[in-house]
């Protein structure tokens, strides 16, 4: 017969305690977009064409569109955009300010399409954009390059031939044989 040890038998006397089911963890509620824009960053223009000032030139900046909330406290100011090239786009300077506050602070500023906002079309890939009979097209037109190992003398023009010095080849090859004797006798 084989003895327990008194700490187990004491354990399997008690009965084991379970831990309690944990409470669940509270949901946060998804972040709502206000109807409305607060009052204070929506009166901020000012801050907001200056902030977009220093990005832009003075003659760029149109007139101001609208302002558009985000979140509670940001608000983004629109203005129309006189680049060349974004025709239809517009300037937007994010603003934002902290509870209790009355000063407006500038987040980001930049370029946004609108809806009439002249767009590049959609990118395409190479391998679909380019067929074989593209580069049949290109290869046939080119003219061919001419190596100086394929010039023949008609593609020799007089002004080539002044260029080149007329070499003997005895000289030449006098001078590359050892002691400067001639290897032709």
């Amino acid at each position: 017969m084989s003895e327990t040890p008194a700490s187990m038998e004491t354990a399997e006397a008690e009965p084991v305690a379970t831990a309690a089911p944990a409470a669940p963890a509270a949901k946060r509620r998804p972040v709502r977009k206000p109807s409305r824009p607060d009052a204070v960053l929506a009166a901020a223009v000012d801050a907001a064409r200056n902030g977009l000032l220093e990005v832009a030139g003075e003659h760029e900046v149109g007139e101001h569109v609208g302002a558009f909330p985000d979140a509670e406290r940001l608000v983004t100011h629109r203005f129309a955009a006189h680049v060349p090239g974004y025709e239809g786009w517009h300037w937007f300077a994010t603003l934002a300010r902290v509870p209790r506050s009355k000063d407006a602070t500038v987040c980001e500023v930049g370029l946004l399409p609108s809806e009439n906002a002249l767009l590049a079309p959609d990118w395409v890939p190479w391998s679909e954009r380019v067929r074989p009979e593209d580069t049949a097209e290109e290869d046939s037109a080119a003219p061919k390059a001419v190596t100086p190992e394929d010039a023949t003398p008609e593609d020799a023009t007089s002004e080539d031939a002044a260029r080149v010095p007329e070499v003997d080849v005895a000289e030449t090859d006098a001078e590359a044989a050892p002691g400067g004797e001639s290897p032709v006798a």
